[in-house]
């Protein structure tokens, strides 16, 4: 291990360690989260799944900073998004199971405030598919489009102020790589299955799972990248 990687292990420590160690905390956390819970989405994501991409930099490059990489506007965009996902994740946890009643799946709604059983799992599958289906493929290519802008920004602060080029990006992006493997692959085979569980959680953990949830495909992602390179 790196000096670098003890840093990163210790700042990790040093911003979740208080919540477990601390009960009064840990409370002011909760308390602020089922108050603020878009202010909260934004934090959540901007520290988390921002840190997945500073992982997977690490474990794909070897460094955790590379010139242009653009760690504060990827920050802000990830808080951004994150706050999109809450605001699906809402609309879809509550839609999924109307629309599942409306098509004679009765007692769809009431599963899902109720204790894990087949049923709740099967409409939390269907949430997940549902979300998973319609708002995934136009999130994963916003975000895309919002990494390739802040590369040729440099990873200046500035990309978050100067206009993103959409028709250009769009025209430019790696479509195939977009389908075969973005969304022929992590959709179904990563997302659908982690949102599935995200759905049985309490709604008051379901945004820091899903962030947490950006570690983890940061490493995936990372991991496959190193393998693809290996002869």
């Amino acid at each position: 291990m790196k000096k670098s990687d003890f840093a990163f292990i210790a700042v990790v420590l040093a911003i979740f360690v208080p919540f477990a160690v601390s009960a009064p905390l840990y409370d002011g956390y909760k308390s602020f989260n089922a108050e603020h819970g878009m202010v909260m989405s934004f934090l959540k994501f901007a520290v988390l799944a921002t840190a997945g991409e500073l992982l997977g930099l690490r474990l794909s490059s070897g460094t955790y900073l590379q010139r242009g990489f653009g760690v504060w506007p990827r920050a802000v965009v990830w808080g951004i998004l994150g706050m999109g996902i809450n605001l699906a994740m809402i609309i879809f946890s509550n839609g999924v199971p109307v629309a599942l009643e409306y098509c004679g799946l009765h007692g769809a709604a009431a599963a899902m405030a109720g204790p894990t059983g087949p049923l709740k799992v099967l409409v939390a599958l269907c949430i997940s598919v549902g979300m998973n289906g319609i708002f995934a493929p136009v999130f994963m290519t916003f975000h895309k489009i919002t990494d390739t802008h802040i590369l040729a920004c440099g990873g200046s602060l500035r990309a978050l102020a100067t206009p993103i080029p959409m028709a250009r990006i769009m025209t430019h992006l790696n479509w195939d790589a977009q389908w075969h493997f973005v969304f022929k692959k992590t959709i179904p085979f990563f997302w659908v299955p982690a949102h599935t569980v995200t759905f049985l959680l309490p709604g008051e953990a379901r945004v820091l799972f899903a962030a947490l949830l950006g570690v983890v495909l940061g490493v995936l992602l990372a991991v496959a990248a190193r393998m693809k390179r290996k002869p």
